[in-house]
């Protein structure tokens, strides 16, 4: 059996940055294994990365990650 994406690529899923974390996500489509890794990603409050094909951030899927820089100057 060949290894997961997450696998074998494990950086990926944990990068700082939008592009790493679309190319983490888009290997997780094909993965038999998406659902259940969401789900218990969830259940553990996995506080960021990528599990399940979705980004993670304080424990929450969120559509995008900011990367690291200043903050916005208006509120989201």
């Amino acid at each position: 059996m060949s290894a997961l994406p997450c696998q074998r690529r494990p950086e990926l899923f944990f990068d700082t940055y939008g592009r790493a974390l679309d190319l983490a996500k888009q290997l997780c489509a094909s993965c038999p294994l998406r659902a259940q890794c969401l789900s218990e990603a969830l259940e553990r409050g996995e506080p960021h990365g990528v599990w399940g094909g979705e980004i993670l951030v304080d424990g929450a899927v969120v559509a995008t990650k900011r990367g690291p820089g200043r903050p916005r100057k208006v509120a989201a």
